[in-house]
């Protein structure tokens, strides 16, 4: 687990010039049980009706669970991809913040499964995500 000590600001500023550093995701926390991020509803994430763009929960869903699976593999051996991804999007957002929290439901040596909590400022949830990831070798 070559990345597992690695911090919120790290991760941040590796980010930078990317889509996390375009759609405004910020680091909040960073375990190899847990990844939270929060990301801002405004101009780079909603869709024309003025609400969160589905696509930007999935982007930050994605995110999490990519980099979550990745600080939990030896990183000289093997990089995690994403392999299906899926989104219920229940409730929408017209300002504020999202918080997206990452949790493992499976890490096995070829593949992971990460569930991805989208929620408001309230706790309510806004998306809820399932990520699979593939384990290859570099």
């Amino acid at each position: 687990m070559i990345h597992a000590n690695i911090t919120p600001e790290e991760l941040q500023k590796g980010s930078s010039g990317t889509m996390v550093d375009h759609l405004g995701i910020e680091f909040l926390e960073v375990s190899t049980t847990r990844i939270k991020a929060k990301m801002p509803v405004d101009r780079r994430t909603i869709q024309p009706y003025g609400i969160l763009h589905g696509g930007a929960s999935v982007a930050l869903a994605e995110t999490l669970g990519s980099i979550a699976a990745q600080i939990n593999i030896d990183g000289e051996k093997f990089v995690a991809v994403g392999l299906e991804i899926n989104a219920n999007h229940v409730r929408s957002m017209r300002e504020g913040y999202v918080f997206g929290t990452a949790a493992p439901l499976h890490i096995g040596k070829s593949t992971h499964i990460w569930e991805i909590k989208i929620t408001d400022d309230q706790d309510r949830l806004v998306c809820i995500s399932r990520l699979t990831v593939a384990i290859i070798n570099k």
